[in-house]
């Protein structure tokens, strides 16, 4: 093998879209500056969190004089927090490969467009017809993807682009049926899938290749963004909110869903629908990064559907994803948060339904409809798709009984995952209403009522015994005597002790 002929064993167990959340502890003085000490945690596991130290953030502004102030530091600590609470809630911001480096300084101390360069290198020993034109930094929002522009040699105007990714977590195929379905990928013919030229795989990592388009993909279109632009610069600040027109909503909608039924249809996992993997080829939309399921590597979208419980199939994650690039397409921009409450006016009602059932509240915890259902709503049932272009992805049964297996293990890591945030979700809310001000003033109640009641008890059971040591009369007690002592008369008389 000459791509990698020494490859790293095994894959990247690390999961990048487990959210950190970063706090700031305490602070300490210095010589001439402040340190704050933040603990960041991965996920929900207290167990999984780590300390840094050595903070240098642009905000909030500088003080000259007065900085060393214990209240200054302490105001700061807290305007810092915000920064942090800003940057680790931000969806694009959160994954960004120097947030990732900060926080986590061990899990992402690697230089990653080296290692890719290398391997790429490897790659172009036995493939000599295929040239680097330069690297196409940062396009992508994965840290461990890495983009390359290329050209053939003898066609030196024709412009391609080369992906390179390791293995994520969810890879469960077998090194050889992992091989052998990255290798089938450029068979696959659909009208709305973007073709791979070439792809080629090892025990560690996949390289495929693809006609570069100088248009960019859906997602550039909406952001009105230059394709070879960094992620970050393209995306996270758009200078134009503004949607699409009705009509590019339905027939692109319609498009995206065709393709996601027709691999739903053949039993083979996608998982990865966003804006930035559907590429726009005229007014044809093409799904990019097929491979990424089978390379084992999580979705754009996984901290949001990992909340849900019931989206816990791939193929209920792509009609999810699916609302989020509807969502987009509509406003211009993603939802400010999932399930979403309310929606604002979009240019037709049947938009607003099928986001609904996307999106929503009760969506979100009933469970997602169907690809099928979706295509009979009316924003999509009267889409007129005109194309000759015949389907064809020939997949050999063996393979596609692997494909099902290693589908059932990416689910049942999600289902697993979901499992954990809700008894997290259940604790953390219980222990909140615990320890909330009107719950303590509930206890306070109780237990001054408790005390009051036990003192009541109290008392009637110590005058109950005191009236029956002297009743006066009745005869239903008498004072206790020794066996040679006379029984008393049954006039009252003082207790005294024996």
């Amino acid at each position: 093998m000459a791509f990698m002929e020494k490859p790293p064993a095994g894959k990247v167990l690390l999961d990048d879209t487990v959210p950190l959340t970063a706090a700031i502890e305490a602070s300490q003085s210095l010589q001439s500056h402040t340190e704050y000490i933040i603990r960041v945690q991965r996920g929900i596991s207290v167990e999984n969190s780590w300390q840094i130290a050595g903070l240098s953030l642009p905000l909030p502004p500088k003080k000259l004089i007065g900085n060393m102030d214990r209240e200054f530091i302490a105001e700061r600590q807290k305007g810092l927090q915000n920064y942090l609470n800003v940057i680790t809630t931000n969806h694009i911001l959160s994954n960004c490969e120097l947030v990732k480096k900060f926080l986590d300084p061990n899990n992402y101390s690697a230089n990653y467009t080296e290692i890719a360069l290398q391997q790429v290198s490897m790659f172009f020993r036995s493939e000599p017809k295929w040239e680097v034109v330069e690297p196409l930094k940062d396009i992508g929002w994965r840290i461990r993807k890495k983009y390359f522009l290329m050209k053939i040699k003898n066609q030196p105007k024709e412009r391609l682009v080369l992906s390179w990714a390791d293995l994520g977590p969810d890879k469960y195929l077998s090194d050889k049926d992992f091989q052998c379905l990255i290798k089938l990928l450029p068979s696959c013919l659909h009208p709305y899938i973007y073709r791979v030229t070439f792809a080629t795989a090892n025990e560690s990592s996949a390289l495929l290749i693809r006609m570069f388009n100088d248009k960019g993909t859906l997602k550039d279109l909406i952001y009105k963004a230059k394709p070879k632009d960094p992620f970050l610069k393209k995306y996270c600040n758009p200078k134009k909110i503004q949607g699409l027109e009705l009509q590019q909503i339905k027939t692109y909608g319609r498009q995206i869903l065709e393709v996601l039924k027709f691999l739903h249809d053949k039993g083979f996992p996608y998982g990865h629908l966003h804006a930035s993997n559907v590429m726009l080829d005229g007014d044809t939309c093409r799904l990019l990064d097929l491979e990424n399921s089978l390379l084992g590597l999580p979705s754009f979208y996984r901290s949001y559907f990992s909340q849900f419980r019931k989206i816990n199939t791939l193929e209920s994650m792509d009609v999810h994803c699916f609302g989020h690039l509807l969502y987009e397409m509509t406003y211009g921009r993603p939802p400010d948060s999932v399930p979403v409450d309310s929606f604002p006016p979009a240019p037709s009602m049947a938009v607003v339904a099928v986001l609904e059932s996307t999106l929503s509240c009760e969506a979100c915890k009933n469970g997602m409809p169907t690809v099928s259902r979706l295509l009979q709503m009316p924003l999509f049932s009267d889409v007129l798709l005109t194309t000759s272009e015949k389907p064809q992805f020939k997949i050999p049964t063996k393979l596609k009984e692997a494909l099902r297996i290693a589908k059932e293990c990416i689910e049942k890591r999600l289902i697993e995952e979901q499992k954990q945030i809700h008894q997290h979700r259940r604790l953390t809310r219980a222990q909140s209403h615990h320890g909330s001000e009107e719950e303590r003033k509930k206890r306070k109640i109780l237990a001054r009522k408790k005390s009051k009641r036990s003192a009541v008890e109290n008392n009637e059971e110590h005058s109950a015994k005191y009236s029956n040591s002297n009743n006066s009369g009745s005869g239903a007690s008498s004072p206790l005597t020794s066996p040679s002592s006379p029984t008393p008369p049954s006039t009252a008389v003082e207790h005294a002790p024996f």
